[in-house]
């Protein structure tokens, strides 16, 4: 405990606990995961997916992942899923889709939190360099938490849209037009994560050129924003997996997500 507020001064431990804890995957995340797909999470967890029976499921998972830019990260994401997904590529969509609101949720509640600490800490600190480079970070996160309101926006569209999409049964050109608009909605929610992204990384560059001390505090931050900019952009790969899906010619009759 002492050595950790050695490493990050002027932060409590929960918050930089709450910060690298938004990157394992909680029960509060299955259960909103659950409420996206209409499925029990509970099932996909009793079953073990590298058993023979499921080895073709979990073998959809991972080839599914290959498709996007963070495959360890998508596989370990959903392979506790592949009972449920089984070689559904919708599904999988959803599921992706649900994780990215979740994580990009908790993502701007800690960094909401995060500006007051560094606000608050301002205050204590007789120390102008140090204060200058704090409302540096205090910008960038207040810009976060706006630009991360709007991708949330933008995936709880793309969410509702798929849920639209399945409770109508579309098929064939309505459904790849609805889907292009999922397409469209998490591209736009990964532009504003990755905003958020760079702006505290421009930060970071300014606060070292300036030859000012980049802490643990400001490096947390930024790995948070870019891991969370990742889930993101494996959620839109596995949408342009299903949408690639049904695009091809022996699945012209392709069921709606």
């Amino acid at each position: 405990m002492r050595r950790m507020s050695k490493l990050f001064p002027g932060f409590s431990l929960g918050f930089l606990i709450i910060i690298l804890m938004n990157f394992i995957l909680p029960s509060s995340s299955i259960a909103l995961i659950s409420s996206a797909t209409g499925n029990d999470s509970r099932s996909s967890t009793t079953h073990n997916v590298t058993s023979s029976k499921n080895k073709k499921s979990d073998d959809f998972i991972r080839s599914s992942c290959g498709e996007t830019l963070y495959p360890d990260l998508c596989y370990t994401s959903f392979a506790g899923y592949a009972y449920t997904v089984q070689k559904d590529p919708a599904l999988l969509a959803r599921i992706a889709i649900g994780l990215s609101l979740f994580k990009a949720r908790h993502l701007a509640s800690n960094f909401s939190h995060a500006a007051n600490d560094y606000a608050s800490y301002s205050f204590s600190y007789d120390n102008n360099d140090h204060n200058k480079h704090n409302a540096l970070i205090i910008s960038a996160l207040h810009d976060c938490v706006s630009v991360l309101g709007d991708a949330m926006d933008q995936i709880r569209g793309s969410l509702k849209q798929m849920r639209s999409l399945n409770m109508g049964g579309m098929s064939g050109e309505s459904l790849r037009f609805g889907l292009s608009d999922v397409q469209t909605w998490m591209s736009a929610a990964l532009t504003n994560e990755d905003t958020c992204a760079e702006g505290l990384e421009e930060v970071e560059i300014s606060i070292r050129n300036g030859g000012g001390i980049i802490n643990n505090n400001l490096e947390a931050l930024c790995y948070a924003a870019t891991k969370v900019k990742h889930v993101t952009s494996n959620a839109l790969a596995l949408v342009n997996v299903y949408v690639n899906k049904i695009s091809s010619p022996s699945s012209s009759h392709a069921a709606a997500p």
